[in-house]
This record gives C-alpha cells, sequence and structure tokens, in this order.
C-alpha cells in the first residue's frame, strides 16, 4: 500500500491514480478515500492524477488516539501535498473533508493550490452558537455521539439512510451502496469515529474561508440531511471570495454516489475552466 508517515509517526494510506494535473480529495467521515471512487476513476480516466488519502483514524491509515482533529486532518493532508510534491493541485473536500480543506488552505495558503471545491461540506460551522443561529444544536451532535458508543455498527446502517436520501419516499435503495458505507465506518478505529464529531461540528472555519483566493466550487444539495444546506453551503458561498455555488434540487448528502454522473461532469466542467 502506498502511504506517507507524518511526524507524530501516523501512517496515512492515499490512493494515486492516473497522471497529470494534481486532484486531491478529503473524504468525509466516518469514510475513507473509496467514498471518492467515481470521481477519481473518471478524471483519472480523462487525464487527471486522483489522489485520495485515508483520514487519520480512518480506512487504511494508523488508527491514533491523538490527533483527530481539524488543524491535525489538515496538516496531515499538508504533508501529503508536500511528501508527493504536488503543484497547482485541485483539492475536493466532501463533508468533514471540506472543513479538512478549508482549514488546510486556513493554515497552509494556496501556494500549491489551482482551485477547491466543496461538497456537502460541513463550513463554516456545523454547531448552533449566538453568532451562528442556524447550526444545529449540540444535543444532535450528542446523539450522534451515543449511538457510536452505544453500537457503532448498527449506528452506521442506520445512518446509511439519511446520508443517501434513502429514507425518502419512492427513492430506490441501493443495498451495495448502504453496505460499502457500512464497511467503511467500520474501517475507522473507535477513536476517530468518536473524536472526529467534535472537529467536523464544533470547529469554526469562518476565517479560513476568507483566505480563500482561488477559483472555488461549492456543490450542496437542497434536501442533505446530515449538513443542512442553510448554515453551511449557503453561507460558504458568501464568506469565500466569487465562489460558484450549485444548488441540487432533492440531493441528499452522500451525492458524489447517488448522483455521481453529475457530480462528475461539473466537477471536469470547472476543472477544465
Amino acid at each position: 500500500m502506498s502511504s506517507i508517515t507524518t511526524k507524530d509517526k501516523t501512517e496515512i494510506y492515499y490512493s494515486d491514480w492516473g497522471t497529470g494535473q494534481p486532484v486531491v480529495f478529503s473524504h468525509g467521515w466516518p469514510l475513507s478515500a473509496d467514498a471518492f471512487e467515481d470521481q477519481m476513476f473518471f478524471l483519472a480516466s480523462r487525464g487527471y492524477r486522483c489522489i485520495a488519502h485515508d483520514r487519520r483514524g480512518h480506512g487504511r491509515s494508523s488508527q491514533p488516539w491523538n490527533g483527530n482533529d481539524m488543524d491535525t486532518y489538515a496538516d496531515d493532508l499538508a504533508t501529503l501535498v508536500e511528501t508527493l510534491n504536488l503543484k497547482n493541485a485541485i483539492h475536493v473536500g466532501h463533508s468533514t473533508g471540506g472543513g479538512e480543506v478549508a482549514r488546510y488552505i486556513g493554515r497552509h495558503g494556496t501556494k500549491r493550490v489551482a482551485k477547491a471545491v466543496l461538497i456537502g461540506a460541513v463550513p463554516p460551522l456545523m454547531l448552533k452558537t449566538a453568532a451562528n443561529p442556524g447550526g444545529l444544536a449540540i444535543e444532535a451532535f450528542d446523539q450522534i455521539r451515543s449511538g457510536v458508543v452505544a453500537d457503532r455498527s448498527q449506528f452506521w446502517k442506520d445512518l446509511s439512510l439519511p446520508f443517501y436520501g434513502y429514507n425518502r419516499s419512492g427513492v430506490k435503495i441501493s443495498e451495495g451502496v448502504r453496505e460499502s458505507f457500512w464497511q467503511q465506518g467500520m474501517m475507522a478505529g473507535f477513536p476517530a469515529s468518536y473524536f472526529c464529531i467534535k472537529a467536523f461540528s464544533e470547529t469554526d472555519l469562518t476565517e479560513d474561508l476568507k483566505k480563500f483566493d482561488v477559483p472555488t466550487l461549492i456543490l450542496h444539495g437542497d434536501d442533505d440531511q446530515i449538513v443542512p444546506i442553510g448554515a453551511s453551503a449557503m453561507l460558504s458561498s458568501k464568506l469565500i471570495t466569487n465562489a460558484t455555488l450549485k444548488v441540487y434540487r432533492g440531493a441528499p448528502h452522500g451525492m458524489c454516489t447517488t448522483l455521481k454522473h453529475e457530480v462528475n461532469e461539473d466537477l471536469l466542467s470547472f476543472i477544465k475552466v
């Protein structure tokens, strides 16, 4: 397996497909690089080098107790980019991965970044606060923590339904997709499964978004039950200078899978310009 080692000796696994301008993918919780396989295969087949890592604690990477926070996730991404000497890269982040991309740009700048894409992403802040009244109450995230602790395996099975919008009437359910979600979730270690909840829900990425100075595409479904669009994409699109927002009508959080053809074409169009 291809991997890099961070300064705290954590091994980060990554997939590296194709050649050409690099497109770097940051996945959501509790998944792995495999969550982006449709986009990676599509773009690698069209002349791009597609790289996706398993975030620390997730997938095939090490499962350290420490470092399950947005700063460390961003620094791990920077280590990957620098170790592979990636330049003029397009960074694509889904959900928690969108937070990782935002914090990466906030902490490390855009000297190696050509463009950014946020898909169903958590920025600027998921948690409801006095300054962020449209966010979700802390009790919502406490329930997620309780679910992970009580029966992590069953929790992943249950979460796959709203994640892909499979709990909506008339939607065709893919049991294969649900099983893949469960498998990726079970590959995540217990520490990352638990501690990452705080990272994706309580990290305020407002100032990071203000540091974006590259073309940015924001894709979000207006039926996203995991990261509601009102407190995420609608705000991020105003904080990022000259961001382009595309709302997918009726789309769920996991639209990279359920609407992969549309997402693929939108990515390609954005990258090619």
